[in-house]
């Protein structure tokens, strides 16, 4: 089973999905919100394309490491996806400076300004989902 990594946003989603060895990490979309029965709903489709079995919600943390009001809108949404996916394992993992890791690799990859907005939260998924099967293997 595949482990499914969601950078949650208020405008997008970023999903990436682990190889069935639970190796690497890749992108797979940005989905657009629009309501939350709608983001569940098309998660419920790539779960079950991509046959997952765990979901990884990126935590932001502030740099101390306490939960801020944005954490804390994470956690909610994590017990959103945890009750309509109740076979599911739901993780959420420290995502701090994903979002500026994937902003490095894709300008160190020349990307330009436009794509990289219309990527970054996808990479930042990949981050996310990466540093999470990184620690499995340690």
């Amino acid at each position: 089973m595949r482990i499914l990594a969601l950078d949650v946003g208020d405008k997008t989603i970023g999903v990436a999905a682990s190889d069935l060895l639970l190796l690497t990490a890749q992108g797979i979309e940005v989905i657009r919100r629009t309501s939350l029965e709608r983001d569940l709903n098309r998660l419920n489709e790539i779960i079950t394309e991509y046959e997952v079995g765990t979901i990884l919600i990126g935590l932001p943390k502030n740099m101390n490491g306490s939960i801020g009001p944005r954490g804390e809108l994470m956690q909610t949404f994590a017990n959103r996806v945890a009750e309509t996916f109740p076979t599911m394992k739901v993780v959420l993992w420290d995502e701090r400076l994903s979002t500026v890791g994937a902003q490095k690799a894709l300008i160190a990859a020349d990307v330009s300004r436009a794509k990289r907005k219309k990527v970054i939260d996808k990479m930042a998924a990949v981050f996310i989902l990466q540093g999470y099967l990184d620690s499995l293997s340690c």
